[in-house]
């Protein structure tokens, strides 16, 4: 189920990307920028039972959780491709329904403030694993293996594209520490 993106232009569209979708949007795009979004934080939250692991074995994905902000990158969609780009990304992320769909506000790291859309943890999901332990996200994450492979592959990934924009994620560095 998605909610209404209200907020947004029914033109163009924006996408704010806080994990893989930095790394591997899969779709095409006429901007990509830096971006805060408020109200919400990345975290290794979200069970993985497709893409970084099975139901038994799940890995641990990152989903935005509720307080604070993130950095990440969003991308500005053409009108003429508005309809696709939605549907490509609904089919990846709302898989098992984890997600919910919002329109949230941002702050382009040029000054700019708009709404994008954002996919966010719902709590009372079975797969929302809350706030573990750094020793518990690490075994999670080590086991995890899905169809877009290595739990380890996407956390390390996630670390590497957020340095090479100069950005810090003090939890993900954490736990690739404690995986070693």
């Amino acid at each position: 189920m998605t909610t209404d993106i209200e907020g947004t232009d029914a033109g163009e569209l924006w996408i704010f990307a806080y994990g893989s979708l930095m790394w591997r949007p899969d779709f095409a795009y006429e901007e990509r920028v830096g971006a805060r979004l408020f109200g919400y934080h990345r975290a290794l939250c979200i069970y993985s039972h497709h893409h970084r692991g099975t139901a038994e074995r799940p890995g641990l994905v990152l989903g935005l959780d509720r307080g604070g902000s993130c950095v990440g990158l969003c991308f500005r969609i053409a009108a003429s491709e508005r309809a696709a780009t939605l549907d490509a990304v609904r089919a990846r992320e709302l898989v098992s329904g984890v997600y919910a769909e919002i329109a949230a506000p941002v702050r382009l790291a040029d000054g700019r403030r708009l709404a994008a859309v954002a996919y966010v943890a719902k709590r009372d999901h079975e797969q929302y694993a809350g706030a573990l332990d750094t020793a518990e996200v690490a075994r999670l994450v080590a086991q995890g293996h899905g169809q877009y492979g290595a739990n380890v592959d996407y956390v390390r990934n996630t670390q590497a594209h957020l340095a090479e924009m100069g950005m810090k994620d003090a939890r993900l560095a954490a736990v690739i520490a404690e995986l070693g």
